[in-house]
């Protein structure tokens, strides 16, 4: 424990010295530092995605040092410091944790969930709407899957999960209807958006992230596209003017190549 609070002591101090001694350091705001941290937070996205855990650990470390960067700014202000900080997530933290604090029981993680969100309603004194804690600024497909997991915190879920396949077939039929008749492009796009909500609540409710798996799909298809790309230019071909029956090929050799890595 002593090395670790020397190791976060020597980050304060150098956040400190940089921020006296460095222009740049000296000319960040809380403003400024926001799209770099999301920039952090999406390279340690794709560290977590490549388990690559010396990736991750650096990419840690960078976050790390925003979050320090950031008290810094705002104890200059006079708004609050790294410990407030610290403080205000320990707070929450044995609040939000009746079962291992408190004498409240619980029989498993789903239980634990419902809880933490019902102990959120309560700190903005039952007045918050449940889905207030989703930020705006999310991407869609991990804001639909937020959104769903936090109604389900209260209750509002299928009884069964194999009911939303129910539902989802009900949207691609409304989807395709909707193809068959020529709507307007914003009835399309309206339908569409309901047949990917969907899809989002089936892989919750199965326990898959869409966001990861979606990601794992795109990088999949790179691999698989580059090989084919290189390919066809080893052969000295042009890929525009090259029949779908040979891509087809190709990407067939992709797939075992790709299995044959594994």
């Amino acid at each position: 424990m002593q090395k670790k609070l020397e190791a976060f002591q020597r980050l304060l101090e150098i956040i400190s010295t940089l921020r006296e001694k460095c222009p740049w350091d000296r000319e960040q705001t809380i403003e400024s530092l926001r799209s770099l941290t999301l920039e952090e937070t999406y390279e340690l996205s794709d560290a977590i995605l490549a388990d690559d855990y010396n990736e991750i650990k650096k990419e840690l470390g960078d976050i790390i040092m925003h979050i320090v960067f950031y008290a810094k700014i705002a104890s200059e202000q006079s708004a609050f410091d790294i410990t407030d900080v610290l403080n205000s997530v320990c707070d929450k933290l044995i609040y939000r944790h009746p079962h291992v604090y408190g004498n409240v029981g619980v029989e498993g993680a789903t239980e634990v969930s419902e809880n933490w969100e019902k102990l959120k309603l309560k700190e903005k004194g039952g007045n918050r709407s449940v889905l207030a804690g989703v930020p705006q600024s999310l991407p869609s497909l991990i804001k639909a899957h937020r959104i769903q997991d936090k109604a389900r915190g209260v209750g509002f879920d299928w009884d069964e999960k194999e009911q939303v396949w129910d539902k989802v077939k009900e949207e691609l039929a409304e989807f395709e209807e909707n193809l068959r008749n020529n709507s307007d492009f914003s009835e399309k796009e309206a339908e569409f958006g309901d047949l990917l909500f969907s899809l989002v609540n089936a892989s919750r409710l199965y326990g898959i992230n869409p966001d990861t798996a979606l990601e794992r799909t795109n990088q999949k298809f790179i691999q698989r596209f580059s090989y084919l790309e290189s390919k066809t230019i080893a052969q000295g071909k042009d890929l525009k003017a090259m029949p779908l029956a040979e891509m087809d090929k190709l990407w067939e050799e992709a797939k075992q190549q790709m299995k044959t890595d594994e």
